[in-house]
């Protein structure tokens, strides 16, 4: 029976026609060529004396169908989608170290320039008059970042750089603004103002560091801050 099955598939699959079998050594009569190549493939087939009928299939009908066909092509190439940037990915590692000491959320250090000048600069020695990394007074300190970071070109010292500023509340400060100090008596003292009450300084005792305009030192000797415009 499985036998007879088999040449059901085969038969329709190869053409048309009827078949009159009697057993396996008889004529096989009006079998089609490709429906004889078929035949070959099955071994010792037996069949009683009858017509088995074949349901005429119309092979060509099936190629000149109307359907549309969609053709796929191979794909030769796979291109990903961009990732979606995340603001995240662009924070450095230095962002995230002054992001965790000033205890604020990294996203709210943008400025990685800034940051990066700042950690270059970060613990370098006091010295009053000077400009370099060998040594650096307040005043120059915040002249070299306002000039390096904002393009902004501020006199030598505090006093006359408390002069041309804008002054503006301790409320109202901003990244890059700057923020004055009575040390010794009037402006003597400058820091460049970050965030959440940060401001980076050359400090006397410990060159450049931040500090916090809360301690109790700065909140005491701290006069007002300033916002260059140019």
């Amino acid at each position: 029976m499985k036998n007879v099955v088999a040449l059901f598939a085969l038969l329709l699959a190869c053409g048309t026609g009827t078949v009159k079998a009697q057993n396996s050594t008889n004529h096989l009569e009006t079998v089609s060529n490709k429906q004889l190549l078929a035949l070959n493939f099955i071994d010792n087939i037996s069949f009683t004396p009858e017509v088995i009928s074949v349901p005429l299939i119309n092979t060509n009908s099936l190629l000149n169908t109307s359907t549309s066909i969609t053709t796929i092509k191979p794909v030769t190439e796979v291109v990903a989608e961009p990732a979606v940037e995340n603001s995240i990915e662009k924070i450095s590692a230095t962002q995230f170290k002054y992001a965790m000491m000033m205890d604020v959320e990294v996203e709210a250090l943008p400025n990685a320039t800034l940051y990066s000048f700042i950690d270059d600069w970060y613990g370098t020695h006091y010295r009053m008059g000077g400009t370099t990394k060998k040594g650096i007074d307040c005043s120059a300190f915040s002249g070299t970042l306002l000039s390096a970071i904002y393009y902004f070109n501020v006199p030598r010292t505090a006093r006359e750089q408390y002069k041309i500023c804008e002054h503006i509340n301790k409320d109202d400060l901003m990244a890059g603004d700057l923020v004055f100090f009575n040390t010794r008596g009037g402006v003597s003292h400058v820091g460049v103002y970050l965030t959440n009450n940060h401001f980076v300084h050359s400090s006397s005792r410990n060159g450049v560091m931040i500090s916090s305009l809360d301690d109790s030192y700065y909140s005491k000797k701290f006069i007002g801050g300033g916002r260059v415009n140019q």
